[in-house]
């Protein structure tokens, strides 16, 4: 999941193509359903982005009361508008009368707090759950933004990796050295440094013994001579999402993992990501046989053939038992983006998965 900002943004305002009183105000690359004439090309408002959760004065005053999602209501989600996706929202809530919009825009300032609009956190169930203990020495999870809202990420032909994103819940692993101690969390429990209590019936250990992640992080630490290494990646299958790729989280046998990032803390120099070819390298020197995600591209960057790569069916099962949730792009060198102030990293999410109905976003 992406970080939560409400902030002013510059529009871009184009016809909606199926309705006459519509049009599509168009922010980086997500594109959100307004009322024809409220806004023209080069105005600036607030865009709330999806997985937002608002409160009721705000929904009442938007008109939008009894058409959000969730069981109260309350929660931004992509939906289809007369043909046409509709992501997050524009407007100019009246909190806000008396702010210079553009100059908010620049200063990228976030208006969240100050609008009560917090991010949904979706629950956990009890399999996903259990005892914790602190742990500052876990690696986290970086959030990864939506290429729709950062479109600026990478550069055209750019040499980047695309993988597929799975639709799983968020699986850590930090080996620390000293101590010779493995750290198990999920996101949610990891964005807390705390980790997970070791346990047979715990989803996350359960995955990290059914494919040796422990022994492996081992490996990897000594052959690096490093302090902690992190492997970041994904436990799927039926009974942990709504998709499920053909795997099971009934047995550990048949429990899907889907190895996506290793991050290694060596020598006292700040934390470091691997390379895709960087991962694969090391891990044949060694021996190491892990599940990762698939590589559905390798090559320039190009935006639109990327967009398009987003929608369609999985790979992970080989059988296309899914839609595919999106993809992850990364540059083939690892490096820093000025845009997002950390790693440069993005995702692109299909439409197909935003707009699927019954859906679970366990974390």
């Amino acid at each position: 999941m992406s970080t939560l900002q409400v902030t002013a943004e510059r529009l871009v305002v184009v016809p909606h193509p199926n309705a006459d009183r519509l049009e599509l105000a168009q922010v980086g690359l997500y594109r959100a359903v307004v009322a024809k004439g409220r806004y023209t090309t080069g105005d600036f408002a607030v865009y709330i982005p999806e997985q937002s959760v608002l409160p009721d004065a705000l929904i009442d005053e938007l008109g939008l009361t009894g058409k959000l999602a969730g069981s109260l209501h309350n929660r931004v989600k992509a939906v289809r508008l007369r043909g046409e996706i509709s992501q997050g929202i524009v407007c100019t809530p009246s909190a806000l009368d008396g702010v210079d919009l553009a100059v908010a825009a620049n200063e990228r300032t976030d208006f969240a707090e100050s609008l009560g609009i917090v991010k949904w956190v979706p629950p956990v169930p009890v399999s996903m759950s259990g005892q914790v203990e602190s742990a500052p020495d876990l690696l986290p999870w970086v959030d990864v933004e939506n290429i729709k809202r950062f479109p600026d990420i990478f550069s055209a032909g750019e040499p980047v990796v695309a993988t597929e994103k799975i639709h799983g819940t968020a699986c850590l692993l930090t080996y620390v050295r000293e101590g010779d101690r493995i750290l198990v969390s999920s996101k949610g429990v990891g964005g807390r440094s705390l980790s997970l209590t070791a346990a047979d019936g715990n989803l996350y250990w359960r995955a990290i013994r059914a494919h040796g992640l422990d022994g492996a992080a081992r490996k990897l630490a000594v052959a690096l001579d490093a302090d902690r290494v992190g492997f970041f990646g994904e436990v799927y299958g039926a009974g942990v999402q709504d998709l499920h790729y053909g795997a099971s989280a009934a047995h550990d046998t048949s429990l899907g993992f889907g190895l996506f990032d290793v991050a290694v803390d060596a020598g006292g120099q700040p934390v470091r990501w691997l390379g895709h070819h960087e991962i694969t390298s090391l891990l044949d020197d060694l021996g190491l046989t892990l599940p990762r995600v698939p590589v559905l591209y390798e090559g320039a960057y190009d935006a639109e053939l990327l967009m398009e790569l987003a929608e369609g069916t999985e790979t992970v099962s080989g059988a296309g038992t899914n839609i595919r949730e999106g993809l992850v792009v990364r540059p083939a060198v690892e490096r820093q983006s000025p845009i997002l102030g950390g790693r440069a990293i993005g995702k692109i999410v299909s439409a197909a998965y935003l707009l699927r109905d019954g859906g679970t976003e366990y974390e």
